[in-house]
């Protein structure tokens, strides 16, 4: 791999910008395996579980009060809600909910969380234009695959640096994925991703907060708008990722460009991704597998005497809060992931909620959970050994938790975790029927069909 480390003022950079310009706009509709496609639907399916679990979330609804304060045209729907607004809004809302459980895709090569903006940025504009399923999913896969390109070129620098991975790059796979379902040419998609690249969003500062959400909706919307204005003439600089003081060169310092031009049209980087059975930060997945895998050999929490960890040092970077206060903080506290998937077995939303974090048992078990750094140790592995009252020592080591590209999550896994997030939402039939049209949205003849299904069933199905 050619790591580029040029200093800004060296223009000897591919023309990056429309490189992908040409590749969104002219790929071949379904223009990939059947596998890319399977995981293309999977990654629907686990997006709108994602987002409708979230609807009557504290985000949601302050965000959606803050865009009702603009009196919002009817455009598209608000996923698991009554209520329609703009298309932008939607997008803006939708990738918000998305995200807000922390449940959502993962990129692990990246841990970019690609179906956020792109799909919330697609969805709302394919509702708008009336677009077949086809024309959505082909959207999908190819701003996906925008986003992670982007992403692989320039992590994990970039991510050091404090850039919150999802909405940097998830603004252009938006822009991207809206562009094409506009069909716009080569020329105005390449606009669309210039503007795009003037709208970096996120911080990592803001994880545990509802503004780390708000990254993914952000990127949406900026991203479906600057598709908008390139569909209207719009301009920008046709070198805006790759030029010295462009994107690439500006917020990272890696730009690695083979890593978005080898095997481009040929390689989708959909087909990497993974889904969380685990409602938290993904380094923490490791560790509440191992504490799982406890539990299925009979240790209960009133057994442990102490539990030491070596994880990898982004582990306690990103998720070392040992007292978190509410469910939000506790999804980056890989000490609460141990205790609960000790206690429960599990670490879906529910064990996530602000009354679990603040239980007297949680608490303690929690407090038992020791963490060290072991710079050898994979960002994907965990060493768990627990002390027992009796003396007794378990060992656990997970080399690939449950989730990842080694040990996926089966279609029927998938589906039952959009359920238990869909169905106290929109209703059990309306949950099942949702899954289903899901699974068969490549056929649709208009996706207006599965956005209404994505409502309450009280709710009109128009």
């Amino acid at each position: 791999m050619a790591i580029n480390t040029q200093v800004a003022g060296d223009s000897a950079a591919p023309p990056i910008t429309e490189i992908l310009g040409h590749f969104v706009a002219g790929h071949p509709s379904r223009g990939w395996s059947d596998d890319v496609e399977r995981e293309a639907h999977r990654t629907m399916l686990n997006w709108l579980g994602c987002a409708i679990g979230a609807a009557d979330h504290e985000a949601a609804r302050s965000a959606l009060h803050a865009v009702q304060f603009l009196d919002p045209a009817p455009q598209a729907t608000v996923l698991g809600r009554v209520e329609r607004v703009d298309v932008a809004n939607a997008a803006l809302i939708n990738g918000i909910t998305s995200h807000t459980f922390d449940f959502d895709d993962t990129h692990l090569k990246t841990i970019i969380h690609p179906a956020g903006p792109v799909c919330s940025a697609v969805l709302a504009l394919a509702e708008k234009t009336g677009a077949t399923g086809r024309q959505l999913m082909d959207a999908v896969v190819l701003g996906i695959d925008v986003s992670c390109r982007v992403g692989n070129m320039i992590y994990p620098d970039h991510y050091d640096r404090g850039w919150h991975i999802t909405g940097t790059t998830g603004t252009l796979g938006a822009a991207a994925a809206c562009a094409r379902l506009l069909g716009l040419d080569a020329h105005r998609t390449t606009m669309a991703l210039g503007i795009a690249a003037s709208q970096p969003v996120g911080l990592r500062e803001q994880f545990g907060t509802m503004t780390k959400p708000f990254h993914p909706g952000a990127a949406a919307k900026a991203g479906l708008m600057s598709a908008l204005m390139a569909q209207y003439g719009f301009t920008s600089s046709g070198r805006a990722l790759e030029a010295p003081r462009g994107f690439a060169q500006v917020i990272s310092t890696k730009f690695d460009w083979d890593e978005v031009t080898q095997a481009l049209g040929s390689r989708f980087e959909i087909s990497y991704n993974a889904y969380k059975p685990f409602a938290c930060g993904i380094v923490i997945h490791p560790s509440i597998d191992a504490c799982v895998q406890l539990r299925q050999r009979g240790v209960r929490a009133e057994d442990i005497e102490h539990i030491d960890l070596r994880v990898h040092p982004l582990v306690l970077e990103l998720t070392g809060k040992k007292e978190p206060a509410d469910g939000l903080a506790a999804k980056f506290s890989v000490y609460h992931g141990c205790a609960v998937g000790l206690i429960f077995g599990k670490a879906g939303e529910a064990e996530y909620d602000d009354a679990v974090v603040q239980r007297a048992d949680v608490v303690e078990l929690r407090r038992k959970v020791r963490a060290r750094i072991d710079p050898d140790m994979n960002e994907a592995a965990v060493s768990m050994s627990a002390v027992l009252l009796t003396g007794e020592r378990v060992q656990v080591d997970v080399e690939h938790a449950i989730g990842s590209l080694q040990r996926p999550m089966s279609n029927g896994e998938l589906e039952r975790k959009f359920h238990d997030l869909a169905a106290p939402v929109v209703g059990e039939r309306r949950a099942q029927e949702l899954a289903e049209a899901c699974w068969r949205l490549a056929d649709a003849s208009d996706v207006r069909g599965l956005c209404a299904l994505a409502r309450p069933e009280d709710a009109p199905v128009t």
